[in-house]
């Protein structure tokens, strides 16, 4: 195969130093010599250390159904040599998770002999393995420095937050990490025209190219005529998000519809129907209870459907946000006021037990959707919604009000980069 002779640039610039633990590991080879896995003290601070600057480079990408082996056999590297590159390189990583589509650098020396010394694998931007082959082999995990720039922009949605921050020259990526922190205060399928943001956030980079979002330190979003805040702050170890006085913004879900009720059947993917008498699906959990028993919404969102539907009878559907769909089957009757595209709270009633539909008692069939897949909530694991601990409030309460000031300052019709 011909080798391209490019100039060096992966290293353009500072990586940091290895991370991760990773214990050295030396095994005497069929050929006497060593073959190392390990993580040294001090690789890469500058192009020139590790790899040097009188190297050949040669650029790909991970073709589709390529492996590692595939690619050092075609740089002339002999089979012994790749079986030990192999072991060493499933010490630190597995192999078989080579995917398609990454690049991955090759570096020659150009002496009297062609001859392969370094390969490096980019799992992703930050994130890379180094393979070198000198008087031993030794394949080593690093990362990329990351550059961190702090941006404000805010702005007036006009048909969606997407295309809001096309207009504003801001990654889409803001969106979803929008979306994700403000998940459960506002439904984005229902963003008007007029509501208005503001956020400070952090851009990556690496040589001066983009390669994502940070986190948001601070966001307000207007959303039917409501301001919702969300103030990052860390506490024992973690960082979430919390509104002004301290409360999370995650919100748990109620581990039942339904006070007062026992499981008469739950989720399977085989079950006997009691009604049709065969065998099939059941991808939601019967909670049996007396006729006319108040059904509770399990968690803040939109009504989506509400009405009388064949098999399901009287049903209640509540998108609660981009992840998690409910849906409540069987009812007597909908409460009155609960239609598609009525707001409703944690614990509101929605309806009341009964048996429409294709039922054989009163009861109601909570059914739970994550991603737009039916599963078994009561196998989910949801994250923990608490405040701030009260010993840390008074710090918080500082930064909070810090961060208030700063995005107060913020004009709509302006945005303002800064480095941090």
């Amino acid at each position: 195969m011909k080798k391209k002779k490019t100039t060096l640039t992966v290293f353009a610039v500072h990586i940091l130093g290895l991370i991760f633990l990773v214990i050295p590991q030396c095994s005497q080879n069929e050929n006497g010599g060593n073959t190392e896995s390990a993580v040294p003290q001090n690789i890469s601070q500058n192009k020139t250390e590790g790899i040097p600057d009188s190297l050949d480079e040669h650029q790909s990408k991970i073709n589709k159904g390529e492996t590692l082996s595939d690619i050092l056999l075609s740089f002339d590297v002999p089979f012994t040599t790749i079986s030990k590159i192999v072991r060493a390189f499933n010490q630190v990583d597995d192999v078989r998770k080579i995917q398609p589509g990454k690049n991955y650098s090759a570096f020659f020396e150009n002496d009297s002999v062609y001859k392969l010394k370094y390969f490096l694998y980019e799992k992703d931007p930050v994130n890379y393995i180094l393979v070198s082959m000198d008087d031993t082999i030794k394949v080593t995990i690093g990362e990329k420095k990351v550059e961190t720039k702090e941006r404000r922009v805010s702005g007036v949605i006009n048909s969606s937050l997407y295309t809001t921050l096309k207009d504003l020259a801001v990654s889409d990526k803001l969106a979803l990490s929008l979306s994700e922190v403000f998940a459960w205060q506002i439904d984005f399928y229902r963003i008007q025209k007029g509501d208005t943001f503001k956020v400070i956030f952090e851009e990556e980079f690496i040589d001066g190219k983009f390669i994502g979002i940070g986190k948001i330190t601070s966001a307000d979003f207007v959303h039917w005529g409501e301001k919702y805040y969300a103030f990052y702050f860390e506490q024992d170890g973690d960082g979430e998000y919390f509104d002004e006085e301290g409360k999370s913004l995650r919100k748990a879900f109620l581990k039942t519809p339904v006070k007062f009720s026992r499981i008469s059947s739950g989720f399977s993917n085989r079950r006997f129907h009691p009604v049709l008498k065969t065998y099939k699906a059941h991808l939601g959990t019967d909670f049996a209870a007396p006729t006319g028993t108040p059904i509770f919404s399990v968690g803040d969102g939109v009504v989506i459907e509400a009405g009388y539907k064949g098999n399901n009878g009287n049903h209640v559907k509540i998108r609660h946000n981009g992840t998690y769909t409910t849906q409540y089957l069987h009812m007597s009757k909908i409460k009155t006021g609960i239609r598609s595209g009525v707001k409703v709270k944690q614990g509101q009633v929605i309806g009341f037990v009964g048996q429409t539909g294709l039922a054989t008692g009163p009861h109601v069939c909570f059914r739970f959707w994550k991603n737009r897949n039916q599963v078994n909530h009561r196998k989910e694991k949801f994250p923990a919604s608490h405040p701030v601990k009260s010993a840390n409030m008074e710090n918080y309460l500082n930064t909070m009000n810090h961060l208030r000031n700063l995005l107060s300052f913020i004009s709509i019709e302006k945005t303002e980069i800064a480095k941090l």
